[in-house]
């Protein structure tokens, strides 16, 4: 018989110990960061009758059966019986809120009075403004982290939908739960969490703010604690994205290198890109050279490096920021030129003649692009 490795998965053991009001937990997906968010939440309920709130980006996946099936892995582990001295078994939703039920002799459902959860989205939070949640005490935030997309103003959306469901109270604890999938993130730069990118797994750093109370803990979660699942076989493929999914890494592309060595005469404009207290340094480039050092000429791309000083002249250099500024040299979308110098810029992008000195430079110009598509 095969020897079975017991997965040990994540646990908020550490991080409560903190006594943060906010606690970030990011990490490998599949883990059980939102299993043991949603049992401390039943936990709450069962010793002082604490309700939980629940907390996702889209309306989408909080509809239907994507509602329905968040408590079922508690479900079927027992853990609505333990946590309900055994007067529920199951859970049933509806209307945005989640009840404690049970099953009669003859498959009848007998539904608990109140609801113990409630569900928020934070694309359609004007819908929840006038309601009131006194006893919520338990705040889930899952997938925060997005590959993709964030709402705009996300960080002023979150915030409202906390107050909405806070009011005046201060004895709230909040998790905010996501997968490894993207470092440049709005919440982030937000709550002034400036070690993320270079936190080591395992680790939980704790920010404080001034002279308020106010205080976060963050997790980069451990990778199963050295241990390994078997269906991480699965994916075990040379591409460094799939380390996400089997060691908590961040996710990243892979993004085109320099196809040719170049001098400094090569380089016929220069330009920058400032995003997410990154300062990147574009390069139009005319030709280059080898590895065998044949000169190859007429060819035109734009290379993009981290800049590691100070943009010398602010007032005549083009920059590229999300930042609005009076200066005529300075743009804000790169995707939405406005003149034929931005629009030179912008077709070597269109027609992926754009390179870059690491997948890592490759990732902050990505997510730069996303917000300019917004």
């Amino acid at each position: 018989m095969a020897e079975t490795t017991r997965i040990k998965y994540y646990s908020l053991n550490r991080i409560k110990r903190k006594g943060a009001q906010y606690n970030v937990i990011y990490g490998k997906r599949s883990n059980g960061k939102t299993y043991a968010a949603l049992e401390e939440g039943l936990k709450q309920y069962h010793d002082h009758g604490y309700e939980m709130a629940y907390i996702r980006r889209w309306d989408d996946d909080l509809r239907g059966r994507n509602g329905q099936t968040i408590f079922k892995p508690l479900e079927e582990n027992g853990l609505i019986e333990k946590y309900t001295g055994g007067e529920w078994t199951d859970v049933f939703y509806q209307g945005r809120t989640w009840y404690f039920c049970r099953y009669d002799a003859d498959g009848n459902r007998i539904k608990d009075t109140f609801p113990f959860c409630y569900a928020f989205a934070l694309n359609t939070m004007e819908h929840t403004k006038s309601t009131s949640y006194p006893k919520v005490h338990t705040i889930i935030f899952d997938e925060f982290l997005s590959r993709s997309s964030y709402l705009p103003d996300e960080f002023v959306i979150f915030m409202n939908v906390l107050s909405t469901i806070v009011r005046n109270r201060d004895n709230i604890t909040i998790y905010m739960l996501g997968n490894s999938v993207n470092k440049y993130c709005p919440y982030f730069e937000e709550m002034g969490l400036k070690n993320v990118k270079d936190q080591k797994q395992g680790t939980i750093d704790v920010y404080r703010y001034g002279e308020s109370d106010l205080k976060v803990a963050v997790e980069y979660t451990a990778s199963h604690e050295g241990s390994t699942k078997a269906g991480d076989t699965l994916f075990a493929f040379n591409n460094p994205k799939l380390q996400m999914i089997t060691g908590g890494d961040w996710e990243i592309d892979i993004y085109p290198h320099l196809p040719y060595y170049y001098k400094p005469k090569n380089v016929i404009f220069n330009y920058f890109i400032k995003w997410d207290g990154e300062i990147l340094h574009c390069e139009i480039i005319c030709g280059g050279y080898t590895e065998e050092g044949k000169e190859v000429k007429n060819i035109y791309y734009t290379y993009i490096h981290r800049k590691t000083t100070d943009i010398k002249d602010e007032e005549r250099d083009i920059i590229y920021s999300p930042d609005p500024s009076p200066y005529p040299n300075h743009y804000t979308r790169l995707s939405k030129p406005i003149d034929k110098r931005s629009q030179k810029i912008w077709d070597f992008f269109k027609k992926d003649k754009v390179f870059f000195q690491t997948n890592e430079v490759g990732e902050v110009v990505r997510n730069y692009l996303v917000f300019c598509g917004k």
